[in-house]
């Protein structure tokens, strides 16, 4: 038996993963994986050397170093530099991170675990945008409108009486701001507390040279943060369009309307992808009547289907879409926002500012570093998150890749084992999306649009959901599923839905096209019967057959 010692892990997760990367040496017989201690014991035939189960560890993003060698070197010899730069594990490498969200504290975990020496640095509040004003608070509002609009309404009003819900929003506020609370102290700031090797500075950095940072703290005294790699995961803040009188209102952008004590009689959103349509239906649902500025249709990325089928929904709600529109100048008096338009004015009490975000990057002074923008103000990375300085990362919502948190964190990842001498990518082929209207949106891959940007042929299919026996049984077809797959193959590229709990069919979308499955193979998947899923395999068999032809389940 070996006993290796095990650097990097941060959960019992983690063991299994370890546990499996030796499994699978050749040779071996069985891996005990323990977090706790951070040991692993492998049965293994007297061939296998050490030098191959640390090879199988690292290429799972671990390190492992030999316990009984470990043991001597601890009585024999002292302890390593404090100044010493890592060599096949991190230990004594000085890591700059800049930021406390999802990439940053990825990148953070992973890299103390192996013994680096990490200095994180936060000018705000610990956890960056998602738990604090971000993804968790506005999925409980949205989960809170939609409890509201289930009681209010739904399908089954001739058998269970509907009634207006009473809305208390001080306690809603109260019981979305206890659980943001509660995530941010167990998974971050007892985290980072419960991390030796991690230092969190609070403060302003900016860099004063390539190796050099200096941050400003609340007092206003300056602290010099020297480091041999840095990963910059500063995130990004709303942006602010150009509209005259705009910037002299009390406007909201999502930060205050995820916080905000009351619901307005009447709210107008200037905006119309992903925040401003969340927040749109939730503050229509929980009372406001509501009207969306759209500069040109909702989701207007997305393929032009999907952003149809949301307006539709919308407009049945009463919620005024208004597309092709702009605000030309803004004014507020007397507690009531005028928003003048080519077409007519309009009148609300409160005003959301929601198109899109800018990265938080201009304060940080990074030419001094070397490290390049793009026309936005985002920081360019390569396929292994390394700016154009290579020694210096960037990672999430700050970068030029797409802003989701699980990108982030994911991407944070993999930019600390880059770090640590490993060699990690970030592919993002088959990156899920969900927008948390009702219905929902999720899409992965291509649209026929991207696709042909690309000059890729394609075949594609549209399913109405009056064909998916879960949404018959819901009473409710609002929406479709449509599969792009590449003509002549027939593999599956992307898949787009709109649907109630689209978010929970499309990673099963994501996988089929990770493993590049044809459409004639997801045809031929089983699936459970009415679970809105089997949708994806009734859309396949479209390519071949008229689903409506075909018995309940149809294998």
């Amino acid at each position: 038996m070996q006993t290796l010692t095990i650097e990097g892990m941060t959960c019992n997760a983690c063991a299994i993963h370890v546990r499996e990367a030796l499994e699978n040496v050749p040779g071996v017989h069985s891996a005990q994986v323990a977090y706790p201690q951070g040991t692993a014991e492998v049965q293994a035939d007297a061939g296998v050397s050490f030098a191959a189960l640390a090879a199988a560890v690292a290429g799972a993003g671990y390190a492992a170093t030999d316990a009984a060698a470990d043991a001597v070197r601890a009585v024999l010899q002292p302890a390593e530099p404090s100044d010493s730069v890592a060599r096949g594990g991190g230990r004594g490498l000085r890591i700059a991170i800049l930021g406390s969200g999802a990439a940053a504290m990825a990148a953070a975990i992973r890299a103390a675990g192996v013994g680096a020496r990490v200095m994180l640095v936060e000018r705000g509040t610990i956890g960056g945008t998602c738990v604090n004003v971000g993804c968790v608070p506005s999925k409980i509002m949205i989960r809170a409108a939609h409890v509201a609009q289930v009681r209010r309404t739904g399908p089954f009003d001739d058998g269970i009486a509907a009634a207006t819900p009473v809305i208390r929003r001080d306690r809603l506020l109260a019981q979305q701001q206890a659980r943001v609370d509660a995530l941010r102290h167990a998974k971050y700031e007892n985290i980072l507390d419960g991390q030796p090797n991690i230092t969190t500075v609070r403060g302003s950095a900016r860099f004063v040279d390539a190796h050099t940072l200096a941050v400003t703290t609340a007092t206003g005294t300056v602290q010099t943060i020297g480091f041999d790699q840095c990963l910059i995961a500063t995130g990004a803040h709303p942006a602010i369009p150009p509209i005259a009188g705009l910037k002299d209102t009390p406007y909201w952008t999502s930060t205050e309307a995820l916080a905000a004590e009351s619901i307005p009689p009447r709210l107008a959103v200037i905006g119309s992808s992903v925040v401003a349509v969340e927040l749109a239906q939730a503050y229509a649902r929980l009372g406001s009547r509501v009207t969306v500025l759209a500069r040109s249709t909702l989701l207007f990325r997305e393929d032009p289907a999907i952003g149809e089928a949301l307006t539709a929904a919308f407009r049945d709600e009463g919620i005024s879409v208004l597309t092709h529109t702009q605000a030309s100048r803004v004014e507020h008096a007397d507690g009531v926002f005028t928003l003048h338009t080519s077409q007519s004015d309009i009148q609300a009490e409160r005003l959301l500012v929601a198109a899109g975000r800018v990265p938080n990057t201009d304060e940080l002074n990074l030419a001094a570093a070397g490290v390049k923008l793009d026309a936005r103000g985002a920081i360019a990375v390569d396929g292994h998150l390394r700016s154009s300085a290579p020694h210096i990362y960037a990672a999430g919502d700050c970068t030029d890749q797409p802003q989701f948190v699980y990108v982030a964190a994911a991407a944070g990842t993999r930019a600390a084992i880059n770090m640590l001498g490993g060699d990690a990518t970030l592919d993002l082929s088959a990156m899920p999306a969900v927008v948390f209207t009702e219905p929902q949106v999720a899409t992965v891959g291509l649209s026929e649009a991207e696709a042909h940007l690309r000059n890729i042929e394609t075949d594609s299919r549209a399913l109405g959901l009056d064909n998916v026996p879960r949404a018959l049984a819901n009473f409710d077809t609002r929406g479709f599923i449509k599969l792009v797959a590449e003509a002549g193959t027939g593999r599956l590229i992307g898949v787009q839905a709109v649907a109630a709990e689209a978010g929970e069919l499309i990673q099963a979308a994501a996988l089929a096209i990770h493993n590049r499955m044809t459409v004639q193979e997801l045809a031929g998947q089983l699936f459970p019967y009415l679970t809105m899923v089997e949708g994806l395999k009734l859309a396949a068999q479209t390519f071949s057959r008229d689903v409506s032809q075909l018995s309940c389940c149809a294998g």
